[in-house]
């Protein structure tokens, strides 16, 4: 009669075990956002309009270097996910903040899953990649899916994008990988 205590303590530590695995996956996978709609830049004059999306995407730019990169175009306000045979995986346009980074090679120093910007917004998808006058610049979006203009006279460093745009560029940009900031 032992045997089946035995049998049940090990089926509730193997189910204790499974729950917390798939526990931890769900943490890690899409976290949702906020569904309604934006309002327009004519709408309310303090509300930065929604990037546009074309139906073509955007060519990398040229000089953006080669292999497995990040670019970020300054004045396409563009980011490219560009694959080790060249191919671009993923590109989206982004929300800069007041601080930009110069153009130049950088790479992912860390990343940071959640927290409040400088803005006061919550955060997630935090890649860090550079800084400028003592300016932490990194690729982040909002929890709650707003890109609110920041405050006047706030240095942010923030590159804010969409929530799905986020969760790409947290998967794909690990520590190391390289950012190529282009004009």
């Amino acid at each position: 009669m032992p045997a089946p205590k035995v049998w049940v303590t090990g089926l509730t530590v193997g189910a204790i075990a499974a729950v917390t695995v798939l526990a931890v996956q769900a943490d890690k996978g899409p976290h949702p956002t906020a569904t309604g709609a934006r309002p327009s830049a004519s709408a309310s004059p303090g509300v930065s309009p929604a990037p546009s999306k074309s139906a073509e995407p955007a060519a990398v730019p040229d000089a953006s270097g080669t292999g497995r990169r990040i670019v970020y175009a300054l004045g396409q306000k563009r980011v490219w996910l560009v694959d080790a045979s060249e191919a671009t995986r993923r590109t989206f346009a982004v929300w800069p903040g007041t601080v930009s980074p110069d153009a130049g090679t950088y790479a992912v120093s860390s990343r940071t899953m959640a927290t409040t910007g400088s803005d006061g917004v919550q955060i997630e998808n935090i890649i860090y990649f550079a800084a400028k006058s003592g300016i932490s610049i990194a690729f982040s979006n909002a929890v709650d899916g707003s890109s609110p203009p920041p405050a006047a006279g706030k240095q942010t460093g923030g590159v804010r994008m969409r929530a799905a745009d986020g969760a790409a560029l947290w998967t794909f940009g690990e520590t190391g990988t390289s950012v190529v900031v282009v004009k």
